[in-house]
């Protein structure tokens, strides 16, 4: 009988009512004629492109003009497509995110409260020192004028028309659809979308002589941002990890203008409720093969969740290290080129995102028996078949003879049995079974599958014998 591994990530704390944990895997689609439904398949690797000496994290990563722009430490680089760094200068110190946006000669760098403005015409790097300057903790772009949010305040502010150095002291409004501070900004579809702690609200460029900016009269979402870094673009909409003054911890995706769809399901929430503080929380957004992912990052909890537009489910990204996931490098993206660049969290590497590169282990469980199947009788488990690509071993080395680790607990995941291997097939040999026997005899199983080895995954399906 068909074994249900396919799907998405979905556990509580209490797996009595699911277990479906999915780590460095997503689910993909497949039309009518393949094999199966859909399958899972390992997430990209991370390739080295370029490295700065020390330990410092990389704050943000901008791209303009043919060329990448990376904030590490306390320092701005430029990025060329070979992938040498340039250094340019210093910006403010720490470790939290920076936002960055560009009008196509200028650079506006928002390091919280500081600002910091690049010409890449003249290559200078200057701190904004224009007195009506009060700081700017996000910012973006529209129509000739860079748009940022005051710190601990409700105002929003824009620079100059194409300067970004100049501030005019009257170049202000307030967001006061409801009393709360502003969070954060993001220019999308030229519009300016205000993020509160409890609200959102949209603003347009209405060429007005003394503000340029005007309220979309009538929207207004009574749902606010928990971190000023989690919002992205994705899929021609927004996603942003939401709060408001009845509770928090729920990512939303913005419906137009008239309301914010809930995009998390109850375990994602029951996961991000246990971590306490959830206002570092950041995200970034990329496309690749056809999928739309939004990638959110919990720096406190050292977790990562990502959520696919192409099939509304999630799956958890982690590091590999000492036996155990660790925290998932990445802190921030750009595309400079055809390339997905990624910012390391903790030293100064970036990173290609690389379909052929696999770099951390994977794995997937999963109850044994289909949704309402189960009659709780004890039952033999004479074989599992895990029906998956084989023969995907490398020439030599890690990987030659790839394996796959198979565990299994009959107590709703509260103890597992020891590891089972199997191999996945020497380079070629496609005739390979994936297959483990006699397994026991349980009433209600969940089993585990992973791998360390540095090679192609491709699930489509298993097979249980009973």
């Amino acid at each position: 009988m068909k074994s249900p591994i396919l799907g998405g990530s979905y556990t509580r704390s209490e797996p009595f009512a699911a277990a479906n944990r999915m780590v460095n895997l997503y689910p993909e689609v497949v039309p009518e004629g393949g094999k199966e439904h859909g399958f899972l398949t390992r997430c990209p690797g991370l390739r080295v492109l370029a490295s700065v000496a020390g330990s410092s994290p990389v704050r943000g990563l901008h791209s303009f003009g043919g060329r990448g722009y990376a904030v590490i430490g306390s320092s701005l680089y430029r990025v060329s497509t070979s992938w040498s760094l340039t250094l340019i200068g210093a910006v403010s110190s720490g470790s939290g995110p920076v936002s960055m946006a560009d009008n196509g000669t200028q650079l506006f760098v928002a390091c919280n409260p500081k600002g910091f403005i690049y010409n890449a015409s003249t290559g200078l790097l200057s701190e904004i020192t224009d007195p009506d300057f009060p700081g700017a903790v996000t910012v973006g772009y529209l129509d000739g004028y860079f748009v940022f949010n005051q710190p601990d305040s409700q105002m929003l502010w824009v620079t100059s028309l194409l300067d970004g150095t100049a501030i005019d002291p009257l170049e202000f409004a307030s967001a006061e659809g409801a009393p709360d501070k502003l969070v954060s900004l993001i220019v999308d579809h030229r519009e300016v979308w205000l993020f509160g702690e409890d609200s959102v609200e949209v603003w347009y460029d209405s060429g007005a002589v003394d503000f340029p900016l005007e309220r979309i009269q009538g929207v207004f979402l009574e749902t606010g941002l928990s971190a000023a870094a989690s919002v992205a673009k994705m899929d021609n909409s927004l996603f942003w990890l939401g709060r408001d003054s009845r509770g928090f911890g729920v990512v939303f995706r913005a419906n137009g203008h008239s309301e914010a769809l809930r995009v998390s399901n109850h375990a994602i929430e029951e996961a991000i409720a246990s971590y306490g503080d959830t206002s570092d929380a950041l995200a970034y957004s990329y496309s690749d093969t056809g999928h739309s992912f939004y990638v959110l990052i919990f720096p406190t909890a050292g977790t990562c969740w990502v959520f696919d537009a192409a099939t509304n489910e999630w799956h958890e990204r982690a590091g590999f290290s000492g036996g155990s996931f660790t925290r998932y490098p990445a802190n921030c993206h750009m595309v400079l080129g055809n390339t997905h660049v990624i910012g390391d969290y903790q030293d100064g590497v970036l990173y290609a995102y690389d379909n052929t590169v696999y770099t951390d282990k994977w794995l997937r469980s999963w109850r044994a028996l289909p949704p309402g199947s189960n009659d709780y009788r004890l039952r033999a488990h004479r074989s599992l078949q895990l029906i998956c690509a084989a023969g995907v071993g490398l020439v030599t080395g890690q990987g030659s003879d790839p394996q796959v680790m198979l565990r299994w607990s009959d107590d709703d995941g509260r103890s597992w049995s020891n590891e089972h291997w199997a191999s996945m097939g020497a380079m070629g040999d496609r005739l390979v079974r994936v297959m483990w026997n006699r397994l026991g005899a349980s009433r209600d199983r969940v089993y585990e599958v992973s791998g360390t080895d540095p090679v192609l995954v491709s699930i489509m399906g298993a097979e249980l014998g009973i």
